[in-house]
C-alpha cells in the first residue's frame, strides 16, 4: 500500500499548544520500525496550487491564508496561529490526500498519513482544519470524470462540519458522520445521516451502531470511492474525546471500514483526522491501527 507524507506536514507551533504536530512524522517512523510500509511505499506530495483549491474554497478566503490576512479572531477560531509554514503545510496535506485518491482508484487502496481536516468550511477554518482536503479531493476528481459519486465515512470523534456544510444538497456525494453528540462543534449541520453518540460509549454499541449504519449505507447509495477519516479521538482516555473505545475496539471499527469497502468492490482513501491522547507517541501509535489495518487487507489471508 502507498501512502502519501511529507516532512513538512509537521511544522513548529507554540509550546504548550494543545495540537500534537509531531504525530504525522512519528506516525511514518512507526509503520516504518514494524515493516507496515516500506520506504518505497511513501510518496511526497506538491502543494495544491490554488486552482484547485478553489474548487471548494472562496476565493476571500484563500487570498486571506497566502497573504497572512486572518484576523485574530479568525485565528482563534481556528484553533493554530497563521504562518506562512501553515499555509504550506495545509496545501501539502491537501495534494496529498488527492494523491492517495487517484492511487486507490487505480490500486484499490491508498492513504495520507496526514488529512481529514472536517471542520473546514469554503470560507472558513476551525478545530485546527484549514482547508477540507476530502472536499478537494472529491471535487477534483469529479472536475475530471475519474468519479461521479462518492462516500466518506467520517468516524472521527468531532461531528464533520465543514464537510456537511461543504456537500449539503448535492445528491453525489453521502456524508456519514459517527460522533459525539454533545461533543464539539455545538453546531451539526446535517450530513446525510448523522449517528451522535453518548458520552462514555465503548466498544460493544459502538461497533453495533457502525455495523447497522454501514448496512443502511450500502443499501441505499451507490458510490465510486470511499474516503475514510479515521479519526482516533474515540480512544478512552483522549484529551477531546469523551468515549471510551479500547485499542482493540479501534481496530475492530478500521476493520470493519475496510471490509466494507473490500466488499462492495469499492477503492477507499484512508486519512488520519484527530486525535489528542496522552502524548503525541501514543497518538500516533493509534492512528497506526487503521494503516496497519488496510496494509493486512491489501495483503490478504496469510
Amino acid at each position: 500500500m502507498r501512502v502519501s507524507h511529507h516532512p513538512d506536514y509537521s511544522i513548529r507551533l507554540p509550546d504548550g499548544h494543545p495540537f500534537p504536530m509531531s504525530k504525522y512524522a512519528l506516525i511514518r517512523q512507526i509503520l516504518l520500525e514494524r515493516e507496515v510500509l516500506a520506504a518505497g511505499d511513501i510518496c511526497e506530495p506538491q502543494e495544491a496550487p490554488l486552482a484547485l483549491l478553489g474548487l471548494v474554497h472562496a476565493p476571500q478566503y484563500l487570498d486571506k491564508l497566502a497573504l497572512g490576512g486572518l484576523t485574530l479572531i479568525e485565528q482563534r477560531r481556528l484553533g493554530v496561529p497563521w504562518s506562512a509554514h501553515l499555509w504550506r503545510r495545509s496545501r501539502l496535506a491537501v495534494q496529498g490526500t488527492l494523491d492517495a485518491a487517484r492511487r486507490a482508484l487505480s490500486e484499490g487502496l491508498s492513504g495520507n498519513l496526514a488529512g481529514g481536516t472536517h471542520h473546514a468550511f469554503a470560507d472558513h477554518g476551525e478545530g485546527f482544519c484549514v482547508l477540507n482536503d476530502v472536499a478537494v479531493a472529491i471535487r477534483a476528481l469529479q472536475a475530471d470524470r475519474a468519479i461521479e459519486r462518492t462516500l466518506v465515512v467520517d468516524l472521527d470523534v468531532h461531528h464533520g462540519n465543514g464537510t456537511a456544510a461543504i456537500f449539503a444538497g448535492d445528491p453525489s456525494v453521502f456524508t456519514f458522520s459517527m460522533h459525539g453528540e454533545r461533543n464539539y462543534p455545538t453546531e451539526k449541520p446535517p450530513s446525510t445521516l448523522d449517528v451522535g453518540l453518548r458520552d462514555g460509549t465503548s466498544d460493544a454499541e459502538y461497533l453495533a451502531l457502525l455495523d447497522s449504519s454501514l448496512e443502511r449505507i450500502r443499501g441505499g447509495f451507490r458510490a465510486d470511492l470511499v474516503f475514510y477519516l479515521a479519526g482516533v479521538d474515540v480512544a478512552a482516555g483522549d484529551r477531546y474525546g469523551r468515549l471510551a473505545l479500547s485499542d482493540d475496539g479501534i481496530r475492530a471499527r478500521d476493520r470493519r471500514v475496510l471490509e466494507m469497502a473490500r466488499a462492495a468492490g469499492l477503492p477507499l482513501v484512508l486519512t488520519m483526522a484527530g486525535g489528542y491522547a496522552a502524548s503525541p507517541r501514543r497518538t500516533a501509535e493509534l492512528h497506526a491501527i487503521a494503516f496497519e489495518q488496510a496494509a493486512a487487507a491489501v495483503r490478504g489471508p496469510s
